[in-house]
């Protein structure tokens, strides 16, 4: 059961905090079909910035140490850079939505299909392969929290609670639940929230009262463009051993799924994050999974093709999408391109 928690929180908290992603951004008024691009481009600079530290030899000192507070303060260093380029990224969906009044749906679909070529260009030309890695190293080593790493002996046991949310675990994964908290809580009780939102139900109403919607929605897709990128480098980083090939699985396109099935609020979609977690966990982990904690792999055992197991994330996710979406509401002014003289 630790290990199905564990790794359901895994792969919810990057659909969580990209799907918090889209809020931002379709608050504002700003459709964003770009989230899996952004993701893989965040990805990219995320681990580039890693492996570029390693062959500088930043960290190797703190490593060699076991100065496991260093190491945790390059993974945050990390997540950083990757929500700045994120963002960086993001201008180029901004830029043409709001000052062109371009189709937002096209240039979301523009940059999702710009992102991985432009990242397996810049691979070829940085390691002359398909997969940039960590210089040294894995993932595990370098960042998981262990118990040993907090002091304990290797064999002390700490309970349910203890070796679930203290033992193999990425500090990176409650980061981003603080930072889902926060942005939650900046969207719905602050002023800067308000106005966004009301700039994705009737800008012209929020216009007449002074609030600049051009600056509001830059702003929204900007913290979208950083949400999306730390998501993406989070995924990178717990699922896929710090390498990045130009690819996340579509997590970018499942989040937007979590994001019409949570309703655009963010409890809700932390909800629907933990299930799509799950389905994607028992997707990734069938064969390793001991529900009981009897020594029974079940679900490996009931002859069930790999490949259905595999397709049950999105299978899962067409049937709550067709169940579901009718009822989704949607702020009434995203998509809309804002003409200041428009009434």
């Amino acid at each position: 059961m630790t290990f199905l928690i564990q790794q359901t929180l895994i792969y919810a908290v990057p659909l969580m905090i990209v799907a918090l992603a889209g809020v931002f951004s379709e608050r504002s008024g700003i459709i964003n079909l770009a989230l899996e691009g952004i993701m893989i481009f965040g990805a990219f600079m995320g681990v580039l910035f890693v492996n570029l530290a390693q062959t500088a030899g930043w960290f190797i000192e703190a490593k060699a140490a076991g100065n496991w507070l260093a190491l945790q303060g390059f993974e945050v260093l990390a997540m950083l850079v990757a929500a700045a380029m994120g963002a960086l990224f993001s201008l180029l969906l901004s830029f043409a939505s709001i000052n062109l009044r371009a189709d937002q749906t096209i240039g979301g679909t523009a940059l999702n299909l710009m992102a991985p070529a432009l990242v397996l260009f810049f691979i070829r030309m940085i390691a002359n392969q398909n997969t940039l890695q960590m210089a040294t190293g894995d993932s595990a080593s370098w960042f998981m929290i262990k118990k040993s790493t907090l002091g304990f002996e290797k064999n002390a046991d700490l309970g349910f609670l203890g070796n679930t949310l203290l033992n193999k675990v990425y500090l990176a994964t409650y980061l981003c639940i603080l930072i889902f908290v926060v942005l939650s809580i900046i969207l719905y009780k602050t002023r800067f929230g308000l106005r966004l939102r009301s700039c994705g139900e009737n800008p012209q109403a929020a216009d007449s009262l002074g609030i600049n919607v051009y600056k509001m929605r830059y702003a929204g897709v900007s913290i979208s463009g950083a949400l999306a990128g730390m998501g993406g480098f989070v995924y990178s980083l717990t699922t896929a051993n710090c390498t990045s090939n130009g690819d996340v699985a579509g997590f970018g396109f499942l989040a937007l799924a979590v994001m019409i099935f949570g309703n655009w609020k963010p409890l809700n979609i932390a909800a629907a994050s933990l299930l799509f977690g799950l389905f994607k966990c028992i997707a990734a982990a069938y064969s390793s999974l001991d529900i009981n904690g009897d020594g029974v792999y079940m679900l490996s055992q009931i002859g069930i093709s790999s490949h259905l197991y595999r397709m049950l994330p999105y299978i899962i996710t067409l049937l709550v999408l067709a169940f579901t979406s009718k009822g989704s509401r949607a702020p009434k002014a995203e998509g809309i391109p804002y003409d200041k003289g428009s009434r």
